[in-house]
Formats: C-alpha cells, structure tokens, sequence
C-alpha cells in the first residue's frame, strides 16, 4: 500500500539577524517583517522522514504551511527535496497566530486538500520551542499522535515508530491516520540536488486565503489565540564602566578592591 503523506514546515528567522527581530507593543508579538527566514531544522527531518516512506513505499509527500507570501521561496526548497506539491496558507486575518490558532488552520488546509494516511511535523520549532502544534494538530484531527519520534517505519498495515522518554524509548505500532512529530536523532535531510532545484520550478504550490478554506473566523490569527501575552520588556543592556589607569601593580590593586567592595572575597 502506498502512503499520502502531510508534511507541516515552517519558516523561521534566520538565526544571524535575532538581533534584528522586534516585540510589536499592542500585539506582542514577534515582528518578523523583513527578517531573512530559513526552513525550521527539524521540519527538514520531517521533510526527510516522509520522502523516505515514499521511497520504499510509494505515494505522494504534501507540504503545509502558514506564513506570509514570501514564504514562497522557501516552500520552493521544500519542493526541491523532493515534495511532490505545496499549499501556503497566507492572509492576514491568519496573522499573530498562536500554537492553537496554527494548529486549526494547518487542521483546516489539511482537510481541505484530502486525505492523508500519515501526518509529520518537527517536534518543535527553533523561534518557539513550545512542541505544542503537532499534539494539538493530532487533537483537532481526532487521530492518534505521538511526539519525540526518533525512529519511523511502515510494516504495510500500521506505522512502527520509537518515541524517545527521558528514561529510554518507547515502541509503538499505530493505525493510520496518524499525526508524528520528529526530532533531529531520526535522519540527516537530503540536500536538493541542480536536477531538483529545476523540477521544483514546475511542481504545484498553491496558495490558500483564509477564505478559501472552512474557517471560522474566530479561530484564527491574533483574535482567535487564546494564548495573550502580559508585559514585555527589553532588558537594560546599558553597563556603568570606568576606566582604570595607573602601573601595572596599581591598576592590580584598583581591581582587587573593586572586587572586595562588590562583596567578593580575594584569596
């Protein structure tokens, strides 16, 4: 039997401009505008994982993502793995999202789309780090779901994955439909190859508007997250310093006793 496999990607701010990235102060949330994003690590496991299946099993990988128009670009990597086709849902009523309002609306373009035999996510994210969508996602679905999945395969009936704990692993073997969240231990991602890269440019990517898909609009974006933030501050990065001057022997004896007034004690 051949497997439809889901995958959900997605885009993170590239980690070389954290510093660039800002707290809206109404929405608080993260303004990632203009900040150059990367496809998130372990969503490139996922990618691997389910590519893997359909090697040796035969099938069709989807992508899903939410995110802004510009991630486009990089649904195109996604595609050059080896993703046989790619929905990118992108409106601003999605916006400002939290883990429960991603979860709906992937649930929703997931629905939309058709049915999947195997559902794969990365267990987390590296701009959030909750871990929450995949399990949220199995729920809104009502199918089983496992996280921490650092060994995947299928026996022809079920799926048999190891769930790694933090006192060893666990084994399962599970009906499908079914939703996986994977972590780094489970593959090393392919990286796309010229031949590709150039297929990538033909392979289907559509893009869906919150209106196209069966939402309700009181699920989605900032207005449908249940997750509200209380105050956010920038730390004070400022520092008092004072420049010490003197011989050697005197500018030892300065710092000796600024240390000693601190409180600390100087064998």
């Amino acid at each position: 039997m051949s497997l439809n496999i889901a995958v959900c990607v997605k885009p993170v701010p590239d980690s070389e401009y954290y510093d660039k990235i800002t707290i809206d102060p109404e929405t608080k949330r993260v303004n990632r505008e203009g900040i150059p994003t990367i496809i998130n690590t372990m969503d490139k496991n996922a990618i691997e994982a389910a590519l893997k299946l359909k090697d040796k099993h035969g099938g069709k990988v989807t992508s899903f993502t939410m995110a802004p128009d510009s991630a486009v670009e990089n649904l195109r990597l996604v595609l050059a793995m080896g993703v046989d086709e790619a929905y990118l849902c992108s409106d601003r009523a999605l916006g400002g999202a939290d883990t429960w309002a991603t979860s709906y609306t992937l649930w929703k373009a997931i629905e939309k789309s058709g049915e999947y035999d195997v559902v794969i996510l990365g267990n987390e994210t590296e701009d959030g780090g909750t871990a929450q969508v995949p399990s949220q996602l199995g729920e809104w679905m009502k199918v089983p779901h496992i996280a921490n999945v650092k060994e995947m395969e299928y026996d022809g009936e079920k799926m048999v994955v190891v769930s790694k704990t933090e006192s060893g692993s666990i084994k399962y073997r599970i009906s499908t439909p079914a939703v996986f969240a994977v972590t780094r231990d489970i593959n090393d991602p392919r990286i796309p190859n010229v031949m590709g890269i150039l297929k990538a440019k033909s392979k289907p990517l559509t893009i869906y508007r919150a209106e196209d898909m069966d939402i309700d609009p009181e699920c989605i974006g900032l207005v449908g997250s249940p997750t509200q933030p209380g105050d956010i501050n920038a730390p004070d990065m400022s520092r008092k310093s004072e420049p010490i001057t003197g011989e050697p022997e005197e500018i030892a004896e300065k710092i000796i006793s600024e240390i000693k007034k601190a409180g600390i004690e100087v064998e």
